[in-house]
């Protein structure tokens, strides 16, 4: 595809109401999501072929096939079999949650590595004065505190012998942006990208129209608004009112997930049953290998522990477990990490700037689901976490290791020898990062590049 052909391409839009858009990429293809999902939907009801197929869809067209069989008549199925990728900009890293909390999530999400936060937006949904003060006094202690921290690290991981300065500036950088993320507002802008089958987006849509935020229920309807300019043919499914009460009234009292007195790591359920597990599988795994996905039957482990939103949006990327959306609050506590790795004198000043960024907070009149867009994700949130043995294993394996946040490393290494005092008798072998506690230049290496 020539560059003129990438320039012509029409992508379909929607404006978030608020703030934000959403954009439905067309990828320019000649046969598109809607008439690739008829295609296997033919294929799966004769026995002639593709090439008879395409005489059908040539003939045809996917538009009456798609908005009968997949719509019409409900065959869910067939919108599997189509997919799209939506691109959301500048949204709340609570409405990205909110997308992202969904089983069959496939995206990616800006980084805070990787965003200016001198510049970036932050959410205020009051309006208010009071709110853009609270949003503001955030910048101004993350813009101030950037360059002293980064001259600290620098201090306290000189750079070795051997090693490229310009890797070591992005390491330094990159442990610099961990540490002050902490002081950002969950009201703070960010990218998504989805790639979603178009079932799977409709199915979302039908609850993120009842969630407890207002920017996420205008996002839906943005979504929705997109989806039926680019797809006009699979997304007219008609809307059940006691489906949407139902989704209205659980999500509106039982959405998210709040427990102050929630412990700082315990595991409060087990459910495995041991003779499920096979001794040889479990001791023959090697490194960078999964366990199977049968042994799953075998049951689950449940886990409560304390961890800062920040490092919460990092572990809501594991699927394969079960967890619940915290609400962000200032109940809690503040992540004594965010603290600790500052120079002493910002550490003073931090502490008492978060007291009274919290004096800000509690004097707003809004509701507590509101209240999160001016607190920082630094504060611990109370998080409920289910998984199966296979995804517990990797969930522990590969957030345990050096180049991810010492926070959720933290709790990662936690669940992984709760996993071993409870079955390293039965075989169960755990290959955590033997260097997990070093500062390693090699986090300078991780950036994508345009070359």
């Amino acid at each position: 595809m020539q560059n003129k052909d990438i320039k012509n391409l029409k992508h379909s839009q929607a404006q978030i109401k608020g703030g934000g858009k959403v954009i439905i990429l067309n990828a320019g293809s000649v046969i598109g999501p809607e008439a690739e999902a008829m295609l296997q939907a033919l294929h799966s009801r004769s026995t002639g072929g593709l090439e008879s197929h395409l005489e059908i869809l040539a003939d045809k067209g996917p538009d009456n096939f798609m908005k009968n069989f997949y719509v019409g008549y409900g065959h869910k199925s067939i919108g599997d079999c189509g997919s799209t990728s939506i691109f959301i900009e500048g949204i709340s890293m609570l409405a990205a949650k909110a997308i992202q909390d969904w089983p069959l999530y496939s995206g990616q999400e800006s980084s805070t590595r990787y965003v200016d936060f001198k510049t970036q937006p932050f959410k205020n949904p009051i309006g208010t004065k009071e709110g853009k003060e609270i949003l503001e006094s955030y910048r101004k202690f993350y813009t101030e505190a950037l360059e002293q921290t980064k001259e600290y690290l620098k201090i306290q991981f000189p750079l070795g012998s051997g090693e490229k300065e310009s890797i070591y500036n992005k390491a330094i950088d990159a442990r610099a942006f961990d540490i002050l993320r902490g002081f950002l507002p969950a009201g703070s802008t960010t990218n998504i990208a989805w790639h979603t089958n178009l079932r799977q987006a409709a199915d979302k849509i039908i609850l993120l129209r009842h969630h407890p935020l207002m920017e996420v229920r205008n996002l839906a309807e943005a979504i929705e608004q997109a989806l039926r300019l680019a797809f006009p043919n699979s997304f007219g499914h008609k809307h059940h009112k006691n489906t949407e009460n139902y989704n209205k009234k659980w999500m509106e009292k039982d959405y998210y997930y709040h427990d102050k007195n929630c412990p700082n790591f315990k595991m409060v359920n087990n459910s495995i049953n041991k003779n499920l597990l096979s001794r040889k599988i479990l001791e023959e795994r090697s490194i960078k290998t999964e366990l199977p996905k049968h042994l799953a039957e075998a049951g689950t482990l449940q886990f409560k522990f304390l961890l800062d939103f920040g490092s919460f949006r990092d572990i809501q990327r594991h699927r394969a477990v079960i967890q619940r959306m915290p609400l962000l609050t200032t109940e809690i506590s503040f992540g004594k990490w965010y603290l600790e790795e500052l120079p002493k004198k910002l550490k003073v000043k931090a502490k008492e700037f978060i007291k009274k960024q919290e004096g800000k907070i509690k004097k707003l009149k809004i509701s507590k689901e509101e209240k999160q867009y001016y607190i920082a994700m630094g504060y611990n949130t109370s998080n409920r976490l289910t998984g199966n043995l296979p995804a517990l294993i990797y969930l522990a394996e590969l957030r345990s290791t050096r180049f991810v946040h010492p926070t959720l490393r933290n709790k990662a290494k936690m669940i992984a020898n709760t996993l071993l005092k409870l079955f390293k008798k039965s075989g169960l072998v755990i290959h955590l990062d033997k260097e997990m506690d070093r500062f390693d230049i090699k986090r300078g290496e991780h950036d994508i590049v345009l070359r």
